[in-house]
């Protein structure tokens, strides 16, 4: 038996960091012939710079791609009979994995959205507890980073807080740090330009041009 969970341990780690290196921040991107986000902005290939690269409704599309492949990492862990400790395994590798992908040359996003893609399996309730956080964070100071670094720390304390006083299996203990702690870590650079005051805003143009986007500059120009 413990051999076994041996294996789904192993399971979750390998599933978790090659599905979350899958780099749909740079797949979706070249589909629609945009740039690569990696040429523009902070050069990473989270939902923040590719909407810089191709605009918001590509970016929640790549966003909504990198949340699922966390979400399928730790599925696939529960379809093979896993428990908490290979969920939270495939859980924290799907970040790794996102931040730091074989594909591109271990490059890639914050891991956001990956972290999002596993609370929806593992935490929903805390997830959805902090999402409002974030929204507000970012509506009120237009800066994305800021609002992911709150969350993350927000949820990360209610999930230690919730294991500290129910019978959860204190692989959670771990799940609540280490979520938070590589977002932060991923975010090193960010925190620096956040404590300068240099932090980028959201509301920057996209570096490609919509239908739309063209639209109205044509349009402008016969003005």
């Amino acid at each position: 038996m413990q051999n076994l969970d041996l294996v789904r341990v192993a399971v979750g780690l390998v599933a978790g960091y090659l599905l979350g290196g899958i780099p749909f921040g740079i797949m979706v991107p070249r589909l629609i012939g945009g740039p690569d986000p990696r040429t523009i902005g902070s050069g990473r290939t989270g939902g923040a710079n590719v909407s810089r690269a191709v605009g918001y409704r590509w970016a929640a599309v790549s966003g909504l791609l990198d949340v699922a492949k966390a979400s399928a990492a730790v599925l696939l862990v529960v379809a093979i009979g896993g428990g908490p400790v290979p969920q939270v395994a495939a859980a924290l590798a799907a970040i790794v994995g996102h931040s730091r992908s074989p594909f591109i040359g271990f490059h890639g996003g914050r891991g956001v959205a990956p972290a999002t893609g596993g609370a929806i399996v593992i935490a929903p309730v805390i997830l959805a507890a902090i999402f409002p956080v974030f929204v507000l964070t970012i509506v009120v100071t237009r800066i994305s980073s800021l609002g992911s670094l709150s969350a993350s720390l927000i949820g990360g304390i209610a999930m230690i807080a919730i294991t500290a006083v129910t019978p959860l299996a204190p692989i959670y203990f771990v799940y609540g740090v280490g979520v938070p702690g590589l977002i932060w870590l991923f975010h090193i650079d960010n925190i620096g330009r956040l404590l300068r005051g240099e932090e980028r805003r959201i509301g920057r143009r996209s570096a490609f041009p919509t239908a739309e986007g063209s639209a109205d500059r044509a349009t402008s120009q016969r003005s």
